[in-house]
This record gives structure tokens, sequence and C-alpha cells, in this order.
């Protein structure tokens, strides 16, 4: 600043810096490319418990990436660079065709529930996407509203009116739609009010604030009458105290997932707890 120069020196280590940067994201997106296609990328599920009688009703199933080099890698180190590179299309079907066959798998064993899998801004874009959801539904042979997309708030922020097309495509076929992570993505509430949702999923951000009286607190109050007075059902994500459970009972809320009922397991680690559960009752 103040009119000076960056020096050769000075321009030289910040060209290495980025360099290495690109190279780092570029490699990245190369291994994840071939962790996809060769099975590297895990889907774990997390139970959401109803309030009032604590009967698991759904899961949801989260992606993990098993890293031959590096272990387990967390979606917030992928997931992002799989939305700038364009991968998370294929990432999107992939674990759609894994929660669908394990829906299958569940139903035969007599294990009723509705699989949540997360959709990016890209597929709620894509034309062609109601057409695949609808192919892999019926390849699987699932009841069409034992599959719920959940959409972020923050992809309907774009385009909306194709998005709405395409949401309301996915509508017809008889899918449940869930806006996730609700309240981080500022979208204004007219957006939402003219898409047809089944379900408001609160941020964990704002739920973990609960037990502190925090300003998240607020929010969870105001957003479960919104969801209410619009004919919605309210989960509240990130429960991981018995206080947090407590109070969103409290607050009518109707159901949560969190830590403090189960972290994200395997399929079969999920089906064991369900089991032990008596047809899937939680004791809370």
């Amino acid at each position: 600043h103040d009119g000076e120069r960056m020096s050769d020196e000075q321009v030289k280590v910040f060209d290495d810096v980025l360099r290495r940067r690109v190279l780092t994201r570029l490699r990245t997106e190369n291994e994840l490319r071939r962790g996809i296609e060769q099975g590297e990328l895990r889907v774990v599920y997390q139970p959401v418990v109803e309030l009032v009688g604590g009967t698991v009703t759904a899961v949801e199933a989260l992606v993990r990436w098993q890293h031959p080099e590096r272990g387990v890698i967390g979606p917030m180190d992928f997931l992002p660079l799989a939305e700038q590179s364009g991968l998370i299309t294929s990432l999107t079907s992939h674990v759609l065709e894994e929660a669908l066959a394990q829906s299958r798998q569940w139903a035969d064993e007599g294990i009723d529930l509705t699989v949540a899998v997360n959709v990016s801004s890209r597929s709620l874009l894509d034309m062609t996407f109601p057409d695949e959801v609808k192919a892999l539904i019926e390849r699987h042979g699932v009841e069409r509203d034992r599959l719920q997309l959940e959409l972020t708030e923050r992809s309907l922020i774009g385009d909306l009116a194709r998005a709405r097309d395409v949401i309301g495509r996915l509508h017809e076929l008889g899918v449940r739609l869930s806006v996730d992570d609700f309240g981080t993505g500022y979208s204004s509430l007219s957006r939402l009010v003219m898409l047809p949702l089944d379900e408001l999923k609160i941020d964990r951000s704002f739920v973990m604030d609960i037990d502190s009286d925090g300003p998240g607190a607020a929010i969870v109050r105001s957003t479960i009458d919104l969801g209410h007075h619009l004919g919605l059902e309210v989960v509240a994500e990130g429960v991981e105290t018995e206080t947090t459970l407590a109070e969103l009972r409290e607050l009518g809320c109707d159901a949560v997932q969190g830590y403090h009922l189960l972290r994200p397991l395997p399929a079969d680690e999920v089906g064991v707890w369900l089991r032990a559960r008596a047809g899937g009752r939680l004791r809370a």
C-alpha cells in the first residue's frame, strides 16, 4: 500500500503459494473423481426421531470419503470442491443409488423408513434430474413417499423459476421435499411459500443455542411456529443434550436428529440400533 510495489521476492513467494494451492485443488479434484468411480464414497445414516412417541420415522443419508491414504474425510472438506467442479452431480447420483438400495433392503426386513438425501443447487437446475429420480425409484421398487429430497435454503436463492419447475416435477412424482439448514440461507419467505414443501429442518447452529438461551433460541421458536402455520413438519438438527431435547419438546418441535440420539452410522449398525428399540421406538 501507499504506492509501494511488491518486491521480486514477494512476487515469487505469492506465485509459489498460489501455484501450490492450484495444484492441491487439482490433485484433490482428480482424487475425488477417482474416489466416486471406485466406490470410496461411503453413505452413513442418522435417524430422525419423533418427539411425541419416540418413533423413528426417517434416516438422513450422509456421505463420507474413505480416502485410501488420508482416511475418513468429512463432507465439509470435499463437498464444496464437488460443487465448484461439477462432481456434485455424480456424487448425488451415487448417494441416491445407495440410499434407495438400502431403503429397499430395510423394507424387505420389515423396517419402514423414509430415507432423506441432500440435493445440490446444480440438481435443482437440471431438467433431467426428476427423470433420474423416477428411474432410480422404479429400479429399486421403493414407495415414492419413502424418499425425501432435502434442498438447502441457499440453493433457492438463484434461478427460482427454473428450480420451481424441477421441484414441481419432483413433487408430482410423490417424493417428500424438505428445506435443510433453514435460517442460514437468507431466502425470502415468499420463496418458501410458493414451493410444495413437506418439512423444514432447523440448522444445528441455532439448535445448539437453546441450552444457553442465545439468539438462536428465538429463531428456533419462531421457525417452529412458522413451519406449523405453513402446514409443515419441523425437524431440529444437531441435538446434543437432554436439555435441548426437552426444550424442543416443550416448544412443539415435531422431530429431532443429532448425536444425543445417534451419530451417523453405517446401515447395518443403524439396523441393529433400530431393532434393539423394538421396531424403532426411542425411550426419551
